[in-house]
Parts: structure tokens; C-alpha cells; sequence
């Protein structure tokens, strides 16, 4: 699941053992066995909680827990709970949302030189993107938070189509470094092509993930 981030995201955040913020009685159903199909359902149970409780909650500071959820549980904790859901759902679209901001804070400096050198020839609109001009490090920390946090106090299906736009921009800007490397460094090249792809592939189910979110049909 990591293809879907960003080259050179670097190694996961260490997992910290704390308890996951779900309510007990949500995985007692499961507990003594790992029956895929009961393994899928507590992860759409989970996201389902996470994503309504943020909802429901006009606390800044809950808002706040919830989008550094896995600063403090480590994204190795989160994709136990939701990598291996499809792209096209519930739990697979916070994992996507997630890994993407853990993938900015762990190489803000990168991102932002793939940001600035996709932005130049993007298709989408900078201001769904949500990046300052110009875009440095911490306007990417930055934007990060402000997408993760629209997923809980905001319209989710805006904060979809802001990380799709911020995945197109990202991987146009890994397609040109690519190509300046072709000649010099061919398997830099190569890797950064194979996630430029990813990225794409990325955006189009965050962007489907929106549309079935408006429609009622993203669980």
C-alpha cells in the first residue's frame, strides 16, 4: 500500500501501543479469528466511527486528535485497520488520506519540489489543492493538516477531491523530475514514473471515493 504514496516517503512512523479510539463493543464481534470477511467488516466499522464521531463533534480539539491519530498510534496501527480495504471505500479512502499526509510530513522538502514542479503544467486548480504560493515545506505540513482536518469538521468529499487534485500536481511533478533523471540515474527514474502512475491511480479512487460519498454510497 505504500506504492500509493509519494517516492521517497521514507519508513513508516514507529508504531506506539496505545489503545486505538474505537469503542470496545465495535470489535467484540470479531475477536478469536481472522475470517477476511469479518476482518473487512470491523475495518469499515472502524472508519464508520471514526468518520462520524469526528463529524458529530464541534470540538477543535477532538478534530485535532483525529487528524494526528497517526502521529500517535504510528501508520503501521492505521494500516492494520484499513491498507488492505479496497481503494474505493470508507476505510480505504482514510487510509489513502492518512498515508498521504504521513508521507508529506516525513519529506515536506521533496513534496514541495514535486508540487512546485507539477504545478507548472497541472490541469487542476491550485486553490482545491490547498497549497500556498509558493509552496514550501510548511505550506505542505500545512495543507496536510487543513485536508486531513476537512475530512472530520468539513465536507469529506471536498477533502477527497483536494488530496485527488494535491496526487495529480505531485505525480505530474515526479513525471518531469523523471525525465531529467532519465539519462543520469535510469532506476531513480524508473521508480519515480512508477509512482508518478500510482499517484494517478490514487486520485481517480479518491476521486470515485467523493462521488460515492455524495451519492450516500461510500461505506
Amino acid at each position: 500500500m505504500y506504492g500509493d504514496t509519494p517516492s521517497g516517503a521514507g519508513s513508516p512512523v514507529p508504531r506506539h501501543h496505545k489503545p486505538k479510539p474505537f469503542a470496545p463493543v465495535d470489535f467484540e464481534p470479531f475477536v478469536g479469528g481472522a475470517d477476511p470477511a469479518r476482518i473487512s467488516e470491523a475495518a469499515h466499522l472502524a472508519a464508520q466511527a471514526l468518520v462520524h464521531h469526528g463529524r458529530a463533534n464541534e470540538d477543535p480539539e477532538v478534530t485535532e486528535r483525529l487528524v494526528r491519530l497517526a502521529d500517535k498510534e504510528g501508520l503501521e496501527a492505521i494500516a492494520e485497520l484499513w491498507a488492505e480495504s479496497p481503494a474505493r471505500s470508507l476505510p480505504g479512502a482514510l487510509w489513502r488520506l492518512y498515508a498521504l499526509r504521513t508521507a508529506t510530513l516525513q519529506n515536506p522538502d521533496r513534496m514541495s519540489a514535486f508540487f512546485t514542479a507539477g504545478r507548472q503544467i497541472a490541469q487542476v486548480d491550485h486553490a482545491v489543492a490547498g497549497v500556498a504560493e509558493p509552496p514550501g515545506a510548511e505550506e505542505l505540513r500545512t495543507m496536510a493538516d487543513s485536508i486531513l482536518s476537512g475530512a472530520f469538521d468539513g465536507d469529506f468529499d471536498v477533502a477527497l477531491e483536494r488530496t485527488a487534485a494535491f496526487c495529480r500536481v505531485i505525480a505530474l511533478g515526479q513525471a518531469h523530475h523523471a525525465d531529467a533523471a532519465e539519462t543520469s540515474n535510469e532506476s531513480h527514474a524508473s521508480r519515480l514514473t512508477k509512482s508518478s502512475h500510482l499517484l494517478v491511480k490514487t486520485a481517480e479512487d479518491l476521486e470515485a471515493s467523493a462521488h460515492a460519498w455524495r451519492r450516500g454510497e461510500l461505506t
